[in-house]
């Protein structure tokens, strides 16, 4: 069959996966990982593919792989990226899609973690991206937590991806607000997703730019501290 992203969206398993992942993330207490989250996802990684000018199977495709990326978490958060790739590989099969297609999707899904995953195609560049641009207030569970990663994201106004073609730039925007968690708490839960975000851009020939509160961080980090145009604490 022709898989395309609505025919997924309407698929009564797939549906209640996806519910299945989110109950038990927030039973575990994680930020919010259900269709707000997937949907968000899907829509990134295609603007991504799509602004970089890949043909329209691969948009489609990567718009049905950040859709799907999180099902293993239904199972447990440990490696969900390669359970959910065996889910998804399951699935896709008994629905007839092609294999080559099949493969597209279930390799960029086990590689979207940082722990083991790794840049090695466009869906899967533009779902890393994705995937860990995605910090925002709305995702928060409690909202007078003390975890870090709900500090965190509550202090995340807005956030945004933008892809400039011409000058092969791939730009995160986030506003920020320090007053409620320190910028560098950011740095101790995001570090290793920016710089797996920049393998990414770089496997779509582009360069990976970090914006926090209008303040470019630059291109490296140097024993563990984030160098910045300004003191991004004040």
């Amino acid at each position: 069959m022709l898989l395309t992203l609505d025919s997924v969206k309407s698929n009564p398993d797939f549906h209640l996966m996806i519910k299945k992942a989110h109950a038990y993330l927030q039973e575990r207490g994680y930020t919010e990982h259900g269709f707000r989250h997937v949907n968000y996802v899907s829509k990134v990684t295609e603007y991504i593919l799509q602004t970089l000018e890949y043909d329209d199977r691969t948009v489609e495709l990567g718009a049905i792989t950040g859709y799907l990326h999180d099902i293993g978490n239904m199972f447990n958060r440990k490696h969900h990226g390669i359970s959910g790739a065996q889910i998804v590989y399951t699935e896709l099969r008994r629905l007839n899609v092609p294999l080559d297609e099949i493969c597209t999707i279930t390799t960029a899904i086990a590689n979207h973690e940082e722990e083991i995953g790794f840049p090695v195609s466009p869906v899967s560049a533009a779902l890393i991206i994705a995937d860990k641009s995605d910090a925002h207030r709305t995702r928060v569970h409690k909202r007078n937590s003390s975890d870090i990663h709900d500090r965190v994201n509550l202090a995340i106004q807005d956030s945004r991806v933008e892809v400039d073609q011409q000058n092969k730039n791939i730009t995160l925007y986030i506003d920020y607000d320090s007053a409620l968690c320190q910028v560098m708490d950011y740095f101790e839960i995001y570090l290793s997703r920016m710089e797996m975000c920049k393998a990414a851009a770089s496997h779509l020939g582009c360069r990976f730019r970090l914006l926090i509160n209008n303040l470019e961080l630059l291109g490296h980090v140097t024993d563990g501290q984030v160098a910045a145009t300004e003191d991004m604490s004040s």
